[in-house]
């Protein structure tokens, strides 16, 4: 098991190297100055070629990508090229935000549709079965956005339940924050509940099919005791593969539902910061969210060795 897990660590971190060098090639491919955007279209060129030496934009490529490396390792990327704001700090409290909304939007997703989806696929020749299938394909149609506008014209605007947006800090005012924080949840977590709650109902209508199941209940055992003692744990593998595929997918998607909901995450910092062309940002941001999903992906592989023993002892 250690061994596996070190080949995946392995992978992972030439799987880091590689998008590092992705992320910042990308970024060099550009067109237009940084240090030109910063100054305005009217700076002479002696003030853009001050600043651009200042900020060491004329330095080999392989010196930028190994500053801008080191910088990440020690949390601190660099500064902003037109307000002279330090990088790391505002990633730090933005991922914070953004972290809040995609736990809370995953847990919600999780607790819900792992049940329905059991319930869907032991009840799947009934009605219930069939209703809430139904639902849950109508579910993932719905894009965030849109949902999220639908629940702000319901609860906020008409019935006046919660605000229609904004954030306010945990720590300054928790009932606010809920209140802040419960609509854009629910809006993620609808469709992403949705697509975890079809691959639970898949998951475990192929469990109850295995021959071990049925002799279990051979054994005298109630179908959901049989279920709940030796299907669960088989039906969690592919499950843990969407829920690790999911998070990531909530990761990027709360770009557009903090924008819709006005909550200062990690989503708006990326568009302010492509509007503004602050390039090192927007570099910055753009590898943070590939380091989330390597590292998921990561604990997605190890969890498969905890779940299944058959991994642990493969060839």
């Amino acid at each position: 098991m250690l061994l596996r897990l070190a080949h995946r660590f392995g992978v992972l971190v030439a799987s880091l190297v590689a998008s590092s060098l992705v992320v910042f090639g990308f970024m060099q491919v550009l067109p237009g100055n940084p240090a030109r955007v910063a100054l305005g279209v009217n700076a002479s060129e002696a003030a853009v070629a001050q600043m651009t030496a200042e900020y060491g934009l004329d330095r080999p490529l392989v010196v930028q990508y190994l500053d801008w490396v080191g910088g990440m390792l020690t949390l601190d990327p660099g500064i902003e090229y037109v307000s002279k704001a330090p990088i790391g700090p505002q990633v730090a409290d933005r991922l914070g935000v953004t972290l809040w909304l995609v736990v809370a939007a995953m847990l919600l997703a999780f607790v819900v549709a792992v049940p329905v989806g059991v319930w869907m696929a032991v009840r799947h020749r009934h009605a219930d079965g069939v209703v809430l299938s139904g639902v849950s394909q109508v579910g993932v149609a719905v894009p965030a956005f849109l949902a999220g506008i639908l629940l702000i014209s319901v609860f906020a605007v008409r019935l006046g339940w919660v605000p229609s947006g904004g954030w306010v800090p945990p720590a300054q005012d928790p009932v606010e924050f809920l209140r802040r924080l419960v609509l854009p949840a629910v809006s993620l977590a609808l469709v992403q509940g949705s697509v975890l709650a079809r691959y639970v109902r898949s998951a475990v209508l192929d469990v109850l099919r295995e021959d071990y199941l049925r002799t279990a209940r051979a054994k005298g055992l109630r179908p959901m005791e049989a279920l709940w003692k030796h299907g669960l744990r088989n039906a969690a593998v592919p499950v843990v593969t969407v829920l690790g595929l999911q998070l990531a997918t909530l990761l990027v998607g709360a770009v557009v539902v903090e924008r819709v909901f006005v909550i200062p995450g990690l989503g708006s910092l990326l568009i302010d910061s492509v509007a503004g062309r602050e390039l090192l940002t927007v570099q910055t941001v753009v590898m943070v969210l590939v380091v989330a999903v390597l590292v998921i992906n990561f604990v997605v592989d190890a969890l498969y060795l905890a779940i299944d023993p058959r991994l642990r002892t493969a060839r």
